[in-house]
């Protein structure tokens, strides 16, 4: 029925496409619709662009007609992160300092997607600069979880979340440079993929504020929806030199082998809710009935240099935008203010300490890898909190910090491994709870045929939030 389009898979939706029993314009209106009728309860999307989609759409109907569709994507509206950039749409990065920017080019994944015959339909709210675990901006406001809309869907890939849980959008791409894909996902019981270093080619962006710990990602409702549009997009590009060293990802999934799983349930004295301890614990367990073998203890690689001086990166970051933008001081929010300052005033010789830090963190990881297939932790610490409000300030009664909330995922940032985010369960209030698994660098389609096996035997595609019902 047209009423359900928005609960087809991609692979579905190409099919009744490639059939002719569905056109690419009246999925397109299809969601138009949903956006109209469910974001402004959420504020998901940050711009339209309704004359590009319905033009890209009637030129998908048109390749379909001839026997000629460009893939599996085809067709299918996607939605961007509004800090990658797409010619001719804003990318105000959640503050006013990009307020008036308008892109003049693609980012080097949104070619790709255009290449595949992708329809995009606009960009999603974003924190400022993509440097909070929340959604809100001084510009746009707050985004809200379609769960419940008082509560925050997490950041900074919040509004990408949203768009896809409310079934605005079938997929749409994120960024990740300490969680804000894996942990927006685990927020609202998507599936969410931080790929590994440059496993999704990128050049021609914004100027990066995390070095090369940031990465582009997909986020669906399913796994076979996130392989599928990583079929299309983790492929080789001369614009990004480590991206030739990678093979492409297969469209079809592949049964796993029995894989060695270490479960870890908490870093250190952090505190972590105890139900999300509990769900992913129990998530967890079942892997041994899946054929593989599951121990639970600490990491096995030491996280204190890397925590200990991970705003360096961002700080430096902004510094530099600062200096290359005389206006930034005067638009910006306070606290990028002083984070700006700060990376002025750092030593270069401490930023090089602290690079050679993350090269041997790096090696670290790996060697741990040699001896584990597969970490598993839950994807945050804590539930969703009011959207109005960065952070919790307490998890399970303790005080937690501004960062309390993701202390499962900046390492993986710092490693550049891949980290997949999934649906362990739902809490007492029926809010999604989500795991995060971790594999070697470049072991993105492990990650994705262990996640498949582990939807097949408890699938959450069919459970949607009351408001997209």
């Amino acid at each position: 029925m047209a009423t359900d389009i928005h609960k087809l898979s991609i692979r579905e939706m190409h099919a009744r496409l490639k059939a002719g029993s569905l056109t690419a314009t009246a999925v397109l209106e299809h969601y138009l619709a949903r956006i109209e009728r469910l974001d402004p309860a959420l504020n998901a999307f940050v711009h339209l662009d309704k004359i590009g989609a319905r033009a890209g759409a009637a030129a998908s109907d048109d390749r379909y007609k001839a026997g000629k569709p460009r893939g599996l994507l085809d067709g299918i509206p996607v939605a961007i992160k509004d800090n990658i950039l797409v010619v001719g749409m804003p990318c105000v990065w959640g503050t006013r300092l990009f307020a008036d920017y308008v892109a003049d080019r693609d980012e080097l994944p949104v070619t790709l997607l255009r290449e595949a015959g992708a329809i995009i339909v606009g960009k999603t709210n974003v924190p400022e600069f993509t440097l909070r675990g929340f959604t809100g901006n001084a510009v746009f406001g707050a985004t809200g979880n379609p769960w419940n809309p008082e509560l925050t869907p997490g950041g900074s890939s919040g509004g990408s979340v949203s768009a896809v849980a409310a079934g605005l959008v079938p997929f749409s791409l994120g960024t990740d440079g300490g969680g804000s894909i894996r942990r927006p996902a685990g927020y609202t019981g998507i599936v969410g993929l931080k790929t590994s270093i440059s496993r999704i080619a990128r050049a021609d962006g914004l100027p990066p504020l995390l070095a090369d710990c940031e990465v582009v990602g997909p986020l669906a409702r399913t796994t076979d929806d996130v392989r599928v549009i990583m079929s299309v997009l983790a492929r080789a590009h001369a614009d990004d030199q480590r991206s030739l060293a990678f093979a492409p990802i297969p469209d079809a999934a592949t049964s796993p082998r029995a894989l060695k799983i270490l479960f870890v349930e908490r870093f250190g004295e952090a505190p972590v809710d105890p139900e999300i301890a509990s769900i992913c614990r129990s998530a967890a367990v079942s892997f041994e009935a899946l054929g593989h073998k599951v121990s639970f203890g600490d990491m096995p690689v030491d996280l204190g240099p890397v925590t200990a001086n991970w705003q360096i990166l961002a700080n430096a970051g902004l510094a530099k935008l600062a200096a290359d933008r005389p206006e930034y001081f005067d638009l910006v929010s306070p606290p990028f203010a002083d984070q700006a300052r700060a990376g002025a005033r750092l030593p270069a010789s401490d930023y090089v300490d602290f690079i050679d830090t993350i090269s041997s963190f790096r090696v670290e990881t790996a060697r741990a890898f040699e001896k584990i297939d597969v970490i598993i932790t839950p994807a945050s610490a804590a539930n969703p909190w009011p959207k109005s409000t960065q952070f919790p300030p307490l998890i399970d009664g303790k005080e937690a910090g501004p960062r309390g909330h993701a202390v499962f995922t900046g390492w993986v940032n710092a490693c550049g491994h891949p980290g997949l985010a999934v649906p362990a369960g739902w809490n007492a209030d029926g809010l999604p709870v989500g795991m995060q698994m971790v594999a070697a660098f470049g072991a993105d389609d492990l990650l994705l045929d262990l996640a498949q096996q582990y939807e097949s035997a408890h699938p959450w595609g069919d459970r949607w939030p009351e408001m997209a019902n």
